[in-house]
């Protein structure tokens, strides 16, 4: 999307809303993580857990400050699970220079257990 660098910071929050509620509900369009401790936690239940993260709405201004839904902290058979978007650039060397460009920036979602992080 160009013209990204004319967004006001309202437009911004609410594009990367959209990119990252989109990427998280699908895992289409960038990268998943899933660390090893929550594997093995979750054993043959990785679907379970990643539905519980697709299904996530609890978004406040505890946890999200900014309005971009790029993290989020739930309870998951009794884990404290963490998840959260991080913005890279097309090649996933640097971070992107323009997050809310989805041409420019390959989304990394992480999911990982509280202690994990």
């Amino acid at each position: 999307m160009a013209g990204t660098e004319r967004m006001t910071d309202a437009q911004r929050a609410a594009k990367m809303r959209e990119l990252n509620d989109r990427f998280r509900h699908s895992l289409r369009g960038g990268r998943l993580l899933i660390t090893r401790g929550l594997l093995e936690a979750a054993g043959g239940a990785v679907t379970e857990l990643l539905d519980a993260v697709r299904r996530y709405e609890a978004f406040d201004e505890g946890n999200d400050p900014y309005r971009e839904h790029d993290f989020g902290s739930l309870t998951w058979r009794g884990e404290r699970v963490f998840w959260k978007i991080d913005y890279y650039d097309a090649a996933c060397r640097y971070g992107s220079p323009e997050p809310a460009n989805p041409q420019l920036t390959t989304r990394v979602l992480t999911v990982m257990l509280a202690c994990e992080y």
